[in-house]
């Protein structure tokens, strides 16, 4: 019997013996009833769906208006980066770069690395880099801090709101969606799934 045989519960340290899962199964600390390990095809299965699924809205949000706004008779429509630009031309340098980075490039490395990660473990082989690749998507996860941008939009909305008629657009809520799904993915992707699925270095 090896180590590998058991798991420690990450909540509270008890030991337990590993068994085999039903398809889509999840086994349950016996103490506490925290998460102990799921299932692996069923994991990869809802990591791979939600990581597709945010790759359109992505890409949906940056290149489609994400705001309109008239006054005076004059409208004007603003995508994703549209913020990224002003502050840079604004002088804020370091702000725009922090926005850019935690806002736009953090969730599509983010989103990209587990598509490229999970498309040939289901096929049933693992791409060129794939640990070093999974080891970077783990590291930038917690600056993948969209829920902030968005929280930020909301709140100038509503300082806006008084001065010009504000028609969201289609972009805004493909963004929406994608906080959603970049949470999701953050309480569903378990890196022992895909370190399973990954060959032993020899």
């Amino acid at each position: 019997m090896s180590s590998q045989d058991y798991i420690g519960c990450p909540s509270c340290d008890l030991l337990h013996r590993r068994s085999p899962l039903p398809p889509r199964g999840v086994a349950i600390c016996c103490r506490c009833g925290a998460m102990l390990y799921r299932d692996a095809e069923g994991c990869l299965d809802i990591i791979l769906a939600l990581a597709l699924s945010g790759i359109i809205c992505f890409f949906v949000a940056n290149f489609l208006p994400f705001l309109s706004l008239s006054s005076e008779g004059r409208t004007q429509e603003t995508i994703l980066l549209t913020g990224v630009l002003e502050l840079y031309r604004q002088g804020l340098h370091p702000v725009a770069i922090l926005v850019l980075a935690t806002g736009i490039v953090s969730p599509l490395v983010v989103l990209i690395g587990l598509a490229y990660i999970l498309i040939p473990i289901k096929l049933g082989h693992s791409a060129w880099g794939t640990a070093p690749l999974f080891r970077l998507v783990r590291l930038l996860q917690p600056w993948a801090m969209m829920e902030v941008f968005f929280l930020g939009i909301l709140v100038a909305m509503v300082k806006l709101i008084k001065m010009a008629q504000i028609t969201p657009g289609l972009g805004l809520y493909a963004f929406l969606a994608l906080v959603i799904i970049l949470t999701a993915i953050a309480v569903s992707l378990h890196p022992e799934c895909i370190w399973q699925r990954l060959p032993v270095r020899k």
